[in-house]
């Protein structure tokens, strides 16, 4: 793997140019497919192997048209303090509104509520329905702004008026997002490179992974059904590995140059080396994405494929564009002090340490700077020892950690464990308008409702009954419109709606509680318990359905395939993590680090989310369940993201394990490599993600809280500590691997180890001798 990929590197960077125009006839070519493409689809709600799904398209089948996705409104009306709204002012505006918005184009109906049941039993609120002949994205900009000018006109009368439904666009800023993310990772690259170049490097390449995969998905879209949802998680991600994968080929390359390579062997180095890296590393994140798949949600497959698919195109990046954009800028992307230093020593008449090389089929070789200009018997060890030497802060870090691995570890494991108590109080749902801010009109139409027909009002149950079975379909449909009214926690029970066979009928419960509410996920259970003796005593049974039996199913469905997707990730990836780092007990080290940081992440949503605390920090107005897909799509995201860091952390320390250090220097050796590097990629993927915080949408928000603290704790607590307290404690029994298993196993040599043969002289030491002088261990 090394050696192909060292390859790979020599060839980019030596023909940079042809790489370069293949990428941008690629990011062309998948822009001109966005172009001509059709509008993407709308984000399918169809959850197979549930009952609500099942009776939804029940009344599909026995309701021709019924079911039709077409966008609808909900209008109320509130009358002044201390007023009627079936008064004349009050009427004669309501009136006036339902007979303009129902001549407004695209519109199938407009209901008036006064000749049904649309008025509150106080007589202060009402509600229109009005209902489109198109989908949500369909409707017009005549058709919403007749809505809108029908809505202000009843405000001129005196009536509190407000909308929510489909139809109703939403007042909700999309926030930063991306972009906020992408400036933090420029200014941390540009402080911690000291380089314009280095820093804008990565930032380039990652713009171009991001612009080929999302006009792909645009392309792809309308023939594939991936919705704009699809495409903001590979967006997320994308930006986030992207930017990261091309940051450590950066990082590598630097240090192959401090160590006397010339620019081409160094760029080959590079790719050979943290390019294995990424690549496995990748890998990990495809296998947790594309896992999303077992779950058997269509939209969760989706999502998961299409983020895949950005991450394996930054993958490609970092080991093509990046080492073709260091040939244009082989030294702009040194350290200041460097580029001086080199220009110092060819101004002098030197060359450049390690220009020899070899060709394109091996590595050079060479001492390093450093080594050349020692004097004689001189020692690594004595300058190490000097005033002037300074010591790297992973170095430190690293040194404390295997002097005190016993307290690092607990300390890591009681903070993370308390950090998931809260998790144990999960509740699941779909945030609906009740989780808008109360500057939109959804939230406040919501309100208006609830206050003015109960909580329950907004979340009514749809009941299917099928009676085909019975004597007499209407009498049993009637026992079970009185079983139902008569179950406690419904408040009423609408008139039974026939199809034209006279053998189904569909009834509307409306539950005494809100659609989020506890008490309501158990009514619906209730009534489904019930179903048995209800069948046997009228002949007929049914299926309750609606948005609100829609999301507990969901919540249970995703709920119950947590374990088999758990079991398939962490299964798939611990053969991979076996294969690279060629040991038993790391990569189950790496499974257990992962699951306290999911944890830890998962007990901070609900502490926020969900039990309000620290919730006006975030901007959070409204607190309620959390999204169902939640937990199972941070598990997912996490993983693939937990072993990136596991994988550029460990595999140097496997690196300097393999190349003759003990155990217990590699661990010290690898993180004055990469340590610095790791912090560095985790802040700006918590700089990513929490820019979608920015945004009013509590579904994304959420998304990108959850995801930036799992960052968090991953790469900072995990990684950091309680990964270098776990190998303290194991010594070289971290590397074990059973020898019937090792000549089973093919080797991938993601450290290197062909790429360091023949290669004189001692390998070069980070700020100060990192995992050398194993008296300071």
């Amino acid at each position: 793997m090394a050696t192909f990929l060292y390859r790979l590197g020599r060839f980019a960077f030596r023909r940079r140019l042809p790489v370069a125009l293949l990428w941008a006839a690629v990011l062309g070519a998948a822009f001109l497919g966005a172009t001509s493409a059709g509008d993407p689809p709308d984000d399918s709600s169809s959850m197979p192997g549930i009952e609500a799904q099942h009776a939804y398209d029940l009344i599909g089948e026995r309701f021709p048209g019924a079911a039709a996705d077409g966008a609808d409104a909900r209008v109320v009306f509130v009358a002044p303090g201390g007023e009627k709204i079936t008064g004349g002012t009050g009427r004669a505006a309501v009136d006036a509104f339902v007979a303009d918005v129902a001549d407004a184009p695209q519109v199938a109906a407009a209901e008036n509520p006064f000749d049904g049941q649309g008025v509150s039993d106080d007589g202060t609120t009402a509600y229109a329905t009005v209902t489109y002949e198109v989908a949500e994205d369909d409707v017009g900009e005549a058709a919403r702004a007749a809505l809108d000018d029908a809505v202000e006109e009843a405000r001129d009368a005196g009536l509190t008026v407000e909308a929510g439904g489909s139809a109703v666009e939403s007042g909700e800023s999309a926030g930063l997002g991306e972009v906020v993310g992408i400036a933090v990772a420029a200014v941390v690259l540009l402080v911690t490179f000291g380089s314009l170049a280095a820093a804008g490097l990565p930032l380039i390449t990652a713009v171009v992974g991001i612009g080929v995969s999302m006009c792909s998905i645009l392309a792809l879209g309308s023939a594939l059904g991936l919705s704009s949802t699809v495409g903001e998680l590979a967006m997320m991600l994308g930006i986030a590995v992207g930017i990261d994968y091309s940051l450590f080929v950066v990082s590598r390359y630097r240090e192959e140059r401090a160590a006397g390579h010339e620019p081409r062997e160094a760029a080959g180095r590079a790719t050979g080396t943290a390019g294995s890296a990424v690549v496995f590393a990748g890998l990990t994140v495809v296998i947790a994405l594309a896992g999303l798949s077992v779950i058997g949600v269509p939209m969760l497959t989706k999502m998961g494929l299409g983020a895949a698919g950005a991450v394996l195109v930054g993958v490609l990046v970092a080991l093509t564009l990046v080492p073709a954009l260091l040939g244009w800028w082989p030294d702009a992307v040194l350290a200041r002090g460097d580029r001086k230093r080199r220009r110092s020593g060819d101004a002098a008449g030197g060359t450049s340490p390690g220009d020899a090389g070899l060709a394109d089929g091996g590595p050079a070789g060479g001492t390093s700077p450093a080594d050349r200009k020692r004097p004689a018997g001189r020692t690594r060890s004595a300058d190490r020892t000097s005033p002037a030497a300074r010591t790297a802060l992973g170095v430190r870090w690293a040194r404390f950690v295997l002097r005190r691995p016993v307290p690092v570890l607990l300390a890591t494991v009681a903070g993370l464990g308390l950090l998931a108590v809260p998790a144990a109080d999960l509740r699941l749902g779909m945030p609906g308008d009740e989780a808008k801010p109360t500057s939109t009109t959804e939230r406040r139409a919501y309100d208006a409702l609830a206050a003015g027909f109960g909580p329950g009002f907004n979340g009514p149950l749809t009941v299917v009954v099928d009676a085909r079975g019975a004597a007499d379909p209407r009498a049993a449909v009637a026992g079970v419109a009185a079983t139902l009214d008569a179950t406690d926690g419904v408040v009423s029970v609408s008139p039974p709606r026939f199809d034209e066979a006279g053998e189904t009928a569909v009834l509307s419960a409306t539950p005494a509680t809100a659609p989020t509410s506890e008490r309501t996920k158990d009514l619906v259970h209730d009534i489904r318990g019930q179903r048995a003796a209800t069948e046997a005593a009228t002949g007929a049974t049914y299926e309750v359905t609606g948005a609100t039996a829609l999301n507990i199913d969901v919540g249970q469905k995703l709920q119950d395939a947590l374990i088999p997707y758990l079991a398939t990730i962490i299964g798939l990836a611990f053969l991979l993590l076996l294969l690279v780092f060629r040991s038993v007990l790391v990569p189950l080290k790496a499974a257990l680090g992962f699951l306290l940081s999911v944890l830890a992440a998962l007990g901070a949503v609900v502490t926020v989310f969900q039990q309000g605390h620290l919730a006006g920090l975030f901007g959070i107005e409204q607190t309620g369940p959390i999204m169902s897909m939640m937990p199972i799509f941070l598990v997912g995201i996490v993983f693939g993201l937990a072993m990136d860091y596991q994988v550029f952390l460990v595999s140097r320390m496997r690196e300097a394990y393999v190349h003759g250090e003990d155990a217990r220097a590699a661990v010290v050796s690898g993180f004055g490599h990469s340590a610095r590097v790791v912090a560095v990629a985790a802040v700006i993927m918590m700089a990513v993600f929490a820019g979608f915080m920015t945004g009013g949408e509590q579904v994304i928000r959420m998304i990108g809280f959850g995801l930036a603290v799992a960052v968090l704790f991953d790469a900072v607590v995990v990684r950091m500590a309680f990964v270098p307290a776990v190998l303290a404690l194991l010594g070289k029994r971290a590397w074990w691997l059973p020898a019937w298993l090792d000549r089973l196993l093919p080797r991938v040599d993601v450290e290197g180890e062909a790429l360091g043969r023949g290669t004189p002289g001692p390998r070069p030491v980070p700020d100060g001798g990192a995992g050398h002088d194993l008296t300071r261990v």
